[in-house]
C-alpha cells in the first residue's frame, strides 16, 4: 500500500513513518516545508504526483495558547487543512485518517469521554480541531477521525516528552496536579493508526494507552520512579497557577466504544509505555 503522511516532521508523524515503513508500506512522509495542507494548489499537485491509497494527516497547529491568540491561523491549519485533504482524497478514492484531540471536550465529566459524548471545546484549539473533524467527514465519507491526547515520545516538544531530559539535567520540573487525561505513547499510537488503515472502517475512534489515565503530576512521578530520579525535583502546581491564555479541560480522559466491536486490540498499558519511554 502507498501511504502519504503529512506532518512527518512532528512527533506522531515520525513515529507513523517509521512504523508503517517497517510494516511494508510504501511511505511518502512530507514535512511542512514539502506540503502545506492549507495550500489548495500544493495539496493537489502533491496528491496528483504521489497518488496515495491512504493518507494519515499528522499535520496540525498544536500550540494551544498560540491558537487562542491567533484563532484564524488555528482554523486555517486545523479545520480548513483536513477539509482540503479530504476533498483531494475523495478525488483519488483514498482513505483519510486525520488526528484530532481530547480537547474537543469540555472537561467537566467525571469519567471517561467516549463517542457518545457531545463535544464542547472551550479553547480556540479545541474548536478548530472539532471543525476539522466535521469538515473532513462532510467532504469525504471514507474518513477516519482519531482522537488522542497527552501524546508523548522521543523528540517531542511538549511537557510529557521533555521533562525527563530536563530532570536528568538537574532542572526542577513544574507539573500540574489538577488536569487529568489518558496519555498516549507515540509509537503505540502509530501502531494503531496502521491497524486502522488496514481495517478501513470510517468513524471516530479514541486511541490512548490503556489504564485509568493520569494527571501531569502523577505521570511525571511515575516516570521519575522508573528512571530512578529524585522526586524532590518535581514541583506540584495547579493549572490556575500558570495563568495561560487558553482554558484546558480538567478531565479529558478518553475511552473507545468502537475498537472492541471492530476487533482492534487495546493499546498497551500506560505503565508499559512509560517503561519503554524511559528505557529509550
Amino acid at each position: 500500500m502507498k501511504l502519504l503522511v503529512t506532518g512527518a516532521g512532528g512527533l506522531v508523524g515520525r513515529a507513523v513513518v517509521q512504523h508503517c515503513t517497517k510494516e511494508g508500506c510504501e511511505v511518502v512522509g512530507l514535512e511542512h516545508a514539502a506540503l502545506d495542507i492549507t495550500d489548495d494548489k500544493q495539496v493537489n499537485e502533491v496528491f496528483d504526483r504521489e497518488r496515495p491509497e491512504a493518507v494519515i494527516n499528522c499535520a496540525a497547529w498544536t500550540d494551544v495558547d498560540g491558537c487562542e491568540l491567533d484563532p484564524d491561523r488555528a482554523h486555517s491549519v486545523n479545520a480548513r487543512g483536513p477539509e482540503l485533504l479530504a476533498c483531494t482524497c475523495r478525488s483519488l478514492g483514498a482513505l483519510l485518517i486525520t488526528i484530532s484531540t481530547d480537547y474537543v471536550f469540555h472537561g467537566d465529566k467525571q469519567g471517561f469521554y467516549d463517542q457518545r459524548d457531545q463535544p464542547n471545546p472551550q479553547s480556540a484549539y479545541g474548536r478548530s480541531k472539532l471543525e476539522g473533524e466535521r469538515r473532513a467527514q462532510q467532504a469525504w465519507a471514507q474518513t477516519i477521525i482519531v482522537r488522542s491526547g497527552y501524546i508523548f515520545g522521543e523528540g517531542g516538544t511538549n511537557f510529557l516528552s521533555t521533562f525527563l531530559a530536563r530532570a536528568r539535567r538537574g532542572e526542577r520540573v513544574l507539573a500540574i496536579r489538577d488536569c487529568v487525561g489518558t496519555p498516549s505513547y507515540a509509537p503505540d499510537l502509530a501502531r494503531q493508526l496502521h491497524r486502522l488503515v488496514t481495517l478501513d472502517l470510517p468513524g471516530v475512534y479514541h486511541v490512548v494507552n490503556s489504564g485509568e489515565g493520569a494527571s501531569f503530576e502523577s505521570f511525571a512521578r511515575d516516570v521519575f520512579a522508573a528512571a530512578g530520579l529524585n522526586e524532590q525535583m518535581l514541583i506540584s502546581i495547579s493549572a490556575d497557577d500558570l495563568h495561560r491564555p487558553a482554558p484546558r479541560p480538567r478531565n479529558s480522559r478518553l475511552r473507545c466504544l468502537l475498537s472492541p466491536a471492530v476487533g482492534l486490540e487495546a493499546l498497551p498499558t500506560l505503565r508499559d509505555a512509560l517503561l519503554r519511554f524511559v528505557g529509550r
